[in-house]
């Protein structure tokens, strides 16, 4: 048995029923612009050896909550655990990010490609359980996967790209191959998402990062239709509890209504997205998370208030806000300005639901 939650205001946004302030977490909160990440990290001498050690992940997954008031706790992994599962070989480089010693570019790497064991996700099974119970009810925890084609942009690219030419280049000349790949991906995804509900998460969420690197039409046929596979397939409760699921396309403004329309609890947006025009839009549907540049975390302290500040006026005092950045948190990011950026949120939300209750 779980300990009751004590803070259930994202969970309660994301089901777009009334919370008492606006609930913030941060993509990449647990990061390297923490120096007691950039600590623990050393201590595991790799980021695969934190990932892949439950009390690591554990210990590293809390310390944001340790100096900040966040609202939610996300999983300490990556998105690219899946493909390393099918055996394309993980490892992360100093300076370059992650590479895979196989890369799937043919008839032959596709046709090996299968769902994976999932026993061999076991570490991140293994440290959302350990991670919710020290939580101890704090906050909810929000378990993650990459979406089918982000997963696949880096399996075919072998790494980051770019131009993503090594991938467009498959899905155009031959469309079969690339459907293929996203097939298995997207029953991985939507399997190893429903373990880590079953090992603990509250919440899930799809990063579908570089779906914004596809036209309009390829969008639909080759990221969409494969997280709605994901999300055809996810459990919609856990001990009889909703799992809230949400979708984050970077870059997918352009798609809101049918992202919004794809079975999904919740759609994150990037800061290119006009957010209470987004409410107006779509917002009697799912709920909004997001959206503040990153960058504006750069900023002075009266101009992180000032921009969040507008976050906030242009969702309104509605239902249904989860505040977060428009993509994941800079490893350069001062620690201060993350403090200005939740108190501000917290604050500001809290004095707008009083004065729109006075109204009333």
């Amino acid at each position: 048995m779980h300990a009751p939650l004590l803070n259930d205001n994202f969970l309660r946004a994301l089901r777009r029923q009334p919370t008492d302030h606006t609930p913030v977490w941060l993509m990449r909160q647990a990061g390297r612009y923490l120096p007691e990440y950039c600590a623990t990290r050393a201590k595991a001498g790799s980021f695969m050896g934190l990932a892949t050690n439950v009390d690591y992940a554990t210990e590293v997954t809390l310390q944001p909550l340790e100096r900040y008031a966040l609202d939610a706790a996300i999983l300490f992994s990556d998105i690219l655990t899946v493909p390393d599962a099918m055996g394309l070989g993980l490892s992360f480089q100093a300076g370059e990010g992650p590479k895979f010693a196989k890369v799937v570019r043919d008839e032959a790497a596709v046709a090996d490609l299968a769902v994976p064991d999932m026993a061999k996700l076991q570490y991140v099974f293994d440290a959302v359980s350990s991670i919710r119970r020290a939580l101890s009810g704090r906050v909810p925890l929000i378990g993650f996967s990459g979406s089918p084609w982000t997963l696949a942009c880096y399996m075919v690219e072998g790494g980051g790209s770019d131009d993503y030419r090594q991938v467009k280049s498959l899905m155009y000349r031959r469309p079969d191959l690339m459907h293929r790949i996203l097939a298995v991906n997207a029953d991985s995804v939507a399997a190893y998402l429903n373990a880590q509900i079953e090992a603990g998460a509250q919440a899930v969420m799809i990063f579908d990062s570089w779906g914004g690197v596809l036209a309009d039409g390829a969008f639909q046929e080759f990221s969409l239709a494969y997280t709605r596979r994901v999300l055809a397939q996810l459990k919609r409760d856990q001990d009889g509890v909703q799992i809230p699921r949400i979708v984050f396309t970077k870059g997918g403004g352009l798609w809101l209504d049918e992202i919004a329309a794809s079975d999904t609890d919740a759609v994150g947006l990037d800061w290119t997205v006009n957010l209470g025009r987004a409410r107006e839009q779509v917002g009697h549907k799912v709920a909004l998370q997001g959206n503040l540049d990153p960058n504006v975390l750069f900023g002075t302290p009266e101009a992180i208030e000032r921009e969040a500040v507008r976050v906030l006026e242009s969702f309104g005092p509605h239902a249904g806000h989860v505040f977060n950045l428009g993509h994941g948190i800079s490893q350069y990011t001062p620690p201060e300005s993350v403090s200005v950026l939740v108190e501000t949120v917290h604050r500001h939300s809290r004095a707008m639901r009083a004065a729109a209750t006075a109204r009333f």
